[in-house]
């Protein structure tokens, strides 16, 4: 299938076939038309006015990334998207131009304070946002650029959401937003992320998933799926 189709998601299983098919699903509407679940949602699977505590899309997100074992992050212009098992290899190994974590570093491309976190992360993983910021002394008095970080961390495909939690109450009742449990690829998909993350070159990579975007938006244009890539 592809974006331009006329389809419409009513059920998280429809989600993850969409998932499953496509590889790459945003979550939120971009400058490529068609291009998100919100284009796609069926009424009532959105913001449901009748039961303002109960929004269907969001309450997909952790049951989609368990049962696929799929990537979610800010991975689009610093808004979420779900990429499928079998394309997030290359989309890793494109946006880390081929380096783990380390090799970055000691090749002086990324900062004292990315590596302090993304360390700190990796030792505690899986971990919601909150205790990883109070482990790390992130906060109002404390250590800034927590969000910066993070978000730039899960563009470079180092960090990604394993997971979302949901606060419980005294009575045992649930509450509030699910809150990001975040995890790295190697933690969270194992060996076969890890032996396929490095298999190809970084271009061979990109010109895979610049093919493959071609094929399921055949509305777009080369140079917009090129701008949404970078």
């Amino acid at each position: 299938m592809t974006f331009s189709d006329e389809f419409t998601i009513g059920s998280m299983q429809e989600l993850i076939k969409i998932i499953k098919e496509t590889g790459f699903v945003p979550f939120f509407a971009n400058e490529i038309e068609g291009f998100s679940i919100e284009e796609h949602i069926a009424e009532g699977c959105w913001y449901d006015d009748a039961n303002e505590d109960f929004w269907p899309a969001w309450e997909w997100k952790g049951p989609v990334i368990r049962k696929l074992k799929c990537a979610y992050g800010k991975f689009l212009r610093n808004k979420a998207m779900y990429i499928s098992p079998e394309w997030f290899p290359d989309f890793a190994n494109f946006r880390r131009d081929g380096y783990d974590f380390d090799a970055r570093y000691e090749d002086g491309l990324a900062s004292f304070y990315d590596r302090e976190l993304y360390e700190l992360l990796d030792a505690n993983a899986p971990v919601i946002s909150r205790q990883l910021k109070q482990a790390g002394g992130y906060g109002k008095d404390g250590k800034k650029g927590f969000d910066t970080m993070i978000t730039r961390l899960q563009k470079q495909c180092y960090v990604i959401t394993g997971d979302f939690k949901y606060m419980v109450d005294k009575s045992g009742n649930r509450y509030g937003w699910g809150v990001a449990e975040y995890t790295t690829p190697e933690r969270f998909m194992g060996k076969k992320f890890v032996d396929a993350v490095y298999r190809r070159t970084p271009e061979e990579s990109y010109a895979r998933i610049v093919k493959h975007f071609k094929k399921i938006l055949p509305q777009a244009e080369e140079a917009q799926i090129i701008r949404i890539l970078k």
